[in-house]
Order: structure tokens, then sequence, then C-alpha cells
């Protein structure tokens, strides 16, 4: 009887039962826990994919996933600020709040782009620390992955030469490709683009982008008839390559317009997703500059 209760309790242990508990805001900073971390983090993760990051719903279940939690790692900029700030509040968990260093922002950590010179609520919903979207310039990425992973070895000082070997490994593999997207992105320098949100600004200015209109004519508004008839009549005399927008946005816009001005809708990653790809940040980046090539080879 007590060798079965005993094979009882381990088959119900925690497969990581030692492994910091890290909660993530957003898909791509899982993924890169996952590179730096391997099986001492359990991850759990807030949003996915098709989930607009600005919005979410402070369930029971995040809030028990965040009064776990040894690291917290969000965007930041003010991206996560209608829901994250509750959340820390109903999870009470001292270890994650701001200034400790269970609370791990990004954001920080990078040159920010589209910083206001003033805020007010009539502008829509613009964010006074800059665009909060950093995570779609791969020189972004490599920065906050050296961050990261200091953090990680001082929450957990046990795995620190762990954490150090995986992100000289990540960094190498990362380096190699980023070398290889910038030389597949010169021929997309220039490229004319309209924009659903401004949630492609940093891949634009990595790769030389030209966006030219923004369908939301204030950020997280949605975008008004009179404002896309507008476009039509600015766009018209020189169409774009095509519209762009993220998987949680609204498609209908979109597809009003490129049928219109008879012109290709992208629907880019964004972000990466498990279940329909791209698995990882490598194939983010890998699918987001086949799409744009194809673009620019329709529009050639």
């Amino acid at each position: 009887m007590n060798r079965l209760i005993a094979l009882l309790l381990l088959l119900m242990a925690p497969l990581n039962s030692g492994a910091l508990e890290v909660f993530v805001c957003e898909p791509e900073w899982a993924s890169l826990v996952k590179e730096l971390a391997g099986e001492n983090a359990n991850i759990t993760v807030a949003t996915t994919a098709l989930q607009d990051p600005h919005r979410l719903q402070a369930r029971p279940s995040l809030i028990a996933a965040t009064r776990r939690a040894d690291l917290l790692i969000c965007t930041g900029a003010n991206l996560e600020i209608g829901w994250l700030p509750l959340l820390l509040r109903r999870a009470g968990n001292p270890t994650i709040q701001p200034g400790r260093s269970g609370h791990f922002m990004a954001a920080n950590y990078v040159r920010k782009l589209e910083i206001p010179a003033s805020v007010d609520r009539s502008q829509g919903d613009v964010h006074p620390q800059g665009n909060p979207h950093i995570h779609l310039n791969p020189n972004n990425i490599a920065r906050i992955a050296k961050k990261l992973a200091q953090r990680l070895s001082q929450l957990d000082s046990v795995n620190q030469n762990n954490y150090s070997d995986r992100l000289q490994s990540f960094q190498s593999r990362w380096e190699t490709a980023t070398m290889s997207w910038e030389q597949r992105g010169e021929i997309l320098n220039g490229l004319r683009l309209v924009s659903h949100h401004r949630a492609f600004s940093y891949l634009a200015d990595w790769l030389d982008l030209d966006i030219v209109a923004t369908l939301e004519r204030k950020p997280g508004i949605p975008p008004s008839a009179s404002h896309l008839v507008s476009l039509i009549e600015l766009l018209s005399p020189n169409p774009p390559a095509a519209v762009v927008r993220a998987p949680y946005a609204n498609e209908k816009p979109s597809l009003w317009l490129t049928e219109r001005l008879d012109i290709r809708l992208l629907r880019l990653p964004y972000t990466v997703n498990e279940t329909d790809g791209p698995v990882d940040l490598f194939e983010l980046f890998d699918m987001t500059l086949a799409a744009l090539e194809e673009a620019n080879d329709e529009r050639r």
C-alpha cells in the first residue's frame, strides 16, 4: 500500500517541480524563455497570436498563475496597461511587482520608436513611452535576450551556467539568422505598405519599408468609413503593394481597402503561434520575410 501511495504521489508531482515559474504576457517572450531556460522554466502565457495584447480579461486561471510566478515577463511600454496592473493587484505576489527582480519589462532595454511629444485621450490609445511592438526587429530580440538571461541567472543562480550556455548558443544562431534576413530584406527597401495598426513600425524601421498610411486614424480606434474613403483618394494614384495586419486585427477594413485598390492583403504572423506556426522566433521572421517577398515580387 505504501509503495502504491508513493507511486501515485510521484505521478501527480509536476515534471519540473524545481523549475522557475514564469508568467509571460505575450507568445514571443515565451519562445525566448524556452530558448534561454529550457526545462528550467515552467511557462504560462497570458495571450495568444489571435488575441490583442492591449486587451485581456484577468481570468481566475491567470490570477492563479501570476500568484505563483517567480518571474513576470511582459513587453511593457504600456502595452498591457489595460489589464496587467489589475492582474498584479489581484494576484498579490510581491515577487513580481514593479521594482522587484521578478518583474521584467522587455521594452526597457531597447530604443523605442514613435514617442509622442504630448499625450491626451483624444489621440486614441497612444503610448507615452513610445510604440510597444518592439519584438519585430531581431536586433531588439538579441538585446533583450542578454538582459533576460542575466535576470534568470539572478533568480536561479544554481543554473547560472546553463543560462549562460544557452544564451551563447541562441545568440550565435540568432546572429547568423539575422544576417540572412537582412540580406533577403535588401530587395524590400522602400516597399510601400498600408498597416491596419502601428504594429509593424519596428519591422518597417529595420527593413526600411515605407508604411504610407494606417487604417486606424487614431491608435486603437476602429477605422471610420470616412477615413477609409479618404485613403482610397490618397492612395489610388500610386497604390501600395499591400495592406498588412496582425492575426487579431479585424479583417473587414483591410479587405474593403484592398478590394478597391486591387492590392494584396497580408496577414503577417506578428508573433509566435505554436498551433499553426510560426512555432518559434526564428520561424516568425522567416515567415514574415517570405510574405513580404511574395508581395514585392507581385509588385515588380
